[in-house]
């Protein structure tokens, strides 16, 4: 009875969850199928001898964001303590990074495919606008869905109660990384460097202060310097895999490249919008946070441009 129960009691609360959500159940599910007939159908393409480069460069890029998450994490162990107000200004420069990283990255690229594809302005605006909405709506699902914890709401999710705050946060960790992983895999499924190399080289740049955020806020709920940095270096492993996942479900019918672009910029979009930028205003430097967002936009642009 003791192995069951906790197990049935979280089924439990994930039945009560989707009956009180039935339009985000409804919405995860409809995006769970999407994203699985994407990789499902496309991603053995991905794997092939043609497509070995651009595997290749996905797992580099998915490896340099996973080095970057645990070089800033390696850093907390020299640290006793960040100021809040320094903390909001790198968690605000992130934001900005992976904002632009949206619009110049994935968006316009997007776009532009879409529209190469079709002949067709307003079907790749609505190729992209689907893809934006698929992305926005698992993220919401996986939100509502996964147990985890963020330090300006507290447990979030079904059984969240139940679960030890160490692994909320790893989990609340885990959606953050799991679409910067797959935005790195679909930008280099269309072998444009121009377009995979900016991306990961501003996911990489931004995954340093995150992961020194995440080591020492994992370091407030009791784990020793060492373990938080550990658990933090872990939780970047999701931008490899991550990576692969976006690879494989853009890389095979051509309309997949445009959508999985636009899902994965929507994912993008839903977490520096639902779960950074509220972070850095929950303190009061929302103008050190928003300067910092301004500041991290423009590198991002910077590298776009300079490395197109």
């Amino acid at each position: 009875m003791s192995v069951t129960a906790p197990s049935h009691s979280f089924r439990a609360a994930w039945l009560a969850q989707a009956q009180a959500n039935p339009w985000v159940t409804l919405g995860l599910a409809v995006s769970l199928l999407a994203v699985s007939w994407l990789v499902l159908s496309s991603g053995m393409n991905a794997f092939d001898g043609v497509n070995a480069d651009r595997l290749r460069y996905a797992l580099y890029g998915g490896g340099a964001g996973f080095a970057a998450t645990a070089f800033g994490a390696l850093l907390a162990l020299g640290l006793t303590t960040i100021r809040p107000r320094t903390q909001d200004i790198m968690l605000g420069f992130a934001a900005g990074m992976m904002l632009a990283a949206s619009s110049f990255s994935l968006i316009l690229p997007a776009l532009e495919a879409a529209r190469e594809i079709s002949g067709n302005a307003v079907v790749a605006a609505a190729t992209v606008v689907l893809g934006l909405a698929l992305g926005a709506v698992l993220m919401l699902g996986l939100d509502r869905f996964t147990p985890h914890e963020h330090e300006s709401t507290g447990p979030c999710g079904p059984d969240s109660e139940r679960i030890n705050r160490v692994w909320l946060f790893v989990f609340a960790i885990t959606l953050h990384n799991l679409p910067e992983g797959m935005a790195i895999g679909v930008g280099f499924a269309g072998g444009d460097l121009s377009v995979g190399i900016p991306l990961a080289s501003a996911i990489s740049i931004q995954d340093i202060p995150e992961g020194l955020a995440v080591a020492m806020a994992l370091r407030t709920t009791g784990l020793s310097a060492l373990k938080a940095t550990l658990v933090a270096v872990a939780t970047g492993l999701m931008e490899p895999l991550g990576a692969l996942v976006g690879l494989g479900m853009s890389s095979g019918y051509a309309m997949a490249y445009p959508i999985s672009l636009g899902l994965a910029a929507g994912a993008m979009l839903f977490v520096v919008s639902h779960e950074i930028i509220p972070e850095t205003h929950r303190n009061g430097h929302q103008t050190a946070a928003t300067l910092g967002l301004m500041g991290g936009f423009a590198v991002m642009m910077f590298l776009d441009t300079a490395l197109a």
